[in-house]
């Protein structure tokens, strides 16, 4: 393991022993540098601890996925639950009260310890965990490896919906505009004697504009991008495990930025951006890294913003 120990994951074993509830007082004993490192929990950590009441496991992935086989206790939750539909474009941050009424009704206590999990590298898991980190909501683990890392370690599989008690889950007033960016300022980023760093997260393709996916109103890039295609950040050859710290600070090592750097990370919607978002900020210590929500699908959106592309769009799907 390339992270500390989770301190989290050993209180949550010793109060699952004892059979009693994690208080808040407990919880808040554990300092922001702990915690850090608690935003990751590994498949064998989790084994011994996933049952207990006040963790919630929820299964990023599409009800189809789910329904096929998800981990025993988890609940069902995507994209298209977790989204502000006020936009003319797909995927921007959910509003306040969307993800209240959401957890409410899952049975989601303030008080819980969330850990997520989906099929694809941490990259829709880790968007669900930015989210919350933009909400303020401090309390969530990311699943190493997802459902493949629980099933090679033969955790319980079944194809049976959760049951649960619906809630009353409330959001404080404040949240964390600090990990977030807007096009506005994106835009006010560009320009010759910009000391910025602007990551385009997603693949060949779609940065050149020979891709343009669907919701994207054109193909291509915003001006002044480098293209670091997220998914070098997973081991795919193996376990679908973010790789070592050693090897991600290489990659980054080679987009010759620093720790020092602004950097505005940003995909298709904001999704593959998270994830390398947490790759800069958790693992590898950058301390001045944005996300862009809106990212090309909102930046496409407008004619009046700059674009680059070199290559004839050919494919929209």
């Amino acid at each position: 393991m390339y992270w500390r120990s989770s301190i989290f994951v050993l209180l949550l074993l010793i109060l699952n022993s004892c059979k009693c509830k994690v208080s808040e007082e407990k919880i808040s004993t554990i300092s922001s540098e702990e915690k850090a490192y608690s935003y990751i929990i590994e498949a064998d950590e989790m084994l011994q601890v996933y049952s207990n009441e006040n963790v919630k496991i929820i299964d990023f992935r599409k009800e189809k996925s789910y329904n096929e086989g998800h981990i025993e206790g988890a609940l069902q939750l995507w994209r298209s639950d977790f989204e502000n539909e006020s936009f003319p474009y797909d995927g921007m941050l959910p509003k306040a009260e969307t993800v209240e009424k959401l957890f409410s009704s899952l049975g989601i206590e303030n008080e819980d310890t969330i850990v997520v999990y989906d099929d694809r590298g941490s990259c829709d898991a880790i968007r669900f965990w930015w989210v919350m980190q933009y909400y303020n909501i401090k309390n969530v683990e990311i699943l190493n490896g997802g459902i493949d890392a629980w099933k090679m370690l033969q955790g319980k599989i079944t194809t049976e919906k959760t049951e649960f008690h619906p809630s009353q889950f409330t959001l404080g007033k404040d949240v964390n505009t600090s990990i977030n960016i807007s096009k506005d300022e994106v835009l006010s980023k560009l320009g010759v004697n910009s000391k910025s760093i602007i990551l385009d997260t997603r693949n060949i393709d779609e940065f050149s504009g020979k891709r343009k996916k669907k919701g994207a109103s054109k193909g291509g890039r915003i001006p002044m991008s480098i293209l670091f295609d997220w998914d070098k950040a997973i081991d795919y050859s193996n376990n679908k495990k973010l790789k070592p710290v050693e090897e991600l600070k290489e990659l980054v090592d080679a987009l010759q930025i620093s720790e020092n750097d602004t950097i505005i990370t940003y995909c298709h919607s904001g999704v593959r951006s998270a994830h390398t978002y947490f790759v800069l900020k958790e693992l590898l210590g950058f301390q001045h890294v944005y996300n862009y929500d809106g990212s090309w699908t909102e930046w496409s959106f407008f004619e009046e913003l700059p674009f680059k592309k070199d290559s004839i769009t050919l494919v929209n799907k």
